[in-house]
């Protein structure tokens, strides 16, 4: 599931490989997936974005964007983007095909759930892309720590770590899965209400939110999620559904994973007390 490491990569990877190129064959939703979500007919989507040239493309969230004039272009958090040189095999399943003016295409494919946007300018005023369009990114300088204090101080007490860090779009593009390494490297427990932590471990989770995310970012995303070349990132998760069968590496006690908030936790019972 693409988070806002992977959103930030592949963003960076698309301008670079087709930025300027004009897209000539489209096929939408030749394969329907039951939660693949359209901007309203996809059927419309060849008419909407033939002939449009890839101009910016940016991550919101962990969203990626991509303007084509006076069209936009949304690929949302569970789809799989990948390029293909001109002449590749291209897979036969797909839920978006975008083929372009130098040869290459690109492939869009949803596995559990994704949305495909395409619209006028303008048109898509869903809260949640709204929300990620306004909201500084962590990645940025306005994601100060003075943001970061009142974003904390803005909810309930009762709240739990995950749940002030991954829900109700607080911080668009931090999900599930890069919160584990965040809370872990914290020394927080996933499910650990956020009234017990004390000023110091807010502004050390501020830190190591920051250190982490832009790690992930720089590293081209995490191990766990692939590219726009189908490679996976080079970030090595230390909390994840591929090392937690493994001794923490702090304390070489065992790991724990636990469903959670409507998504697995991972977390060490010794370096996370809860």
């Amino acid at each position: 599931m693409l988070e806002l490491p992977e959103a930030h990569a592949i963003s960076s990877q698309l301008a670079a490989a087709v930025g300027g190129r004009t897209i000539e064959t489209v096929e939408a939703n030749k394969s329907p997936h039951g939660f693949a979500w359209f901007f309203g007919d996809s059927s419309l989507y060849p008419g909407l974005l033939t002939g449009r040239r890839l101009e910016d493309v940016i991550p919101v969230g962990g969203q990626i964007q991509a303007s084509l004039g006076d069209v936009t272009l949304l690929l949302g958090e569970g789809v799989n983007i990948r390029l293909y040189a001109p002449g590749a095999k291209l897979p036969p399943k797909h839920q978006l095909l975008l083929g372009l003016s130098d040869g290459s295409t690109i492939i869009c494919s949803v596995q559990m759930y994704g949305g495909l946007w395409a619209f006028p300018n303008g048109a898509n005023d869903s809260p949640y892309y709204k929300v990620a369009l306004e909201k500084p990114s962590p990645l940025s300088d306005a994601f100060d720590e003075a943001y970061f204090d009142a974003l904390f101080r803005s909810v309930r007490p009762k709240l739990s770590a995950k749940a002030f860090l991954a829900t109700e779009q607080r911080i668009p593009g931090l999900g599930n899965g890069v919160l584990q390494d965040i809370l872990f490297l914290s020394g927080i427990h996933p499910a650990r209400s956020i009234a017990t932590l004390d000023d110091a471990l807010v502004s050390s989770l501020y830190d190591t939110l920051k250190k982490t995310l832009r790690t992930m970012a720089d590293a081209g995303g995490r191990d766990t999620e692939k590219d726009l070349h189908g490679n996976p990132g080079r970030y090595p998760t230390l909390l994840s559904r591929k090392t937690w069968v493994y001794p923490c590496k702090k304390c070489g006690n065992g790991l724990v994973r636990k469903a959670y908030l409507g998504g697995n936790i991972y977390f060490c019972p010794t370096c996370q007390p809860l």
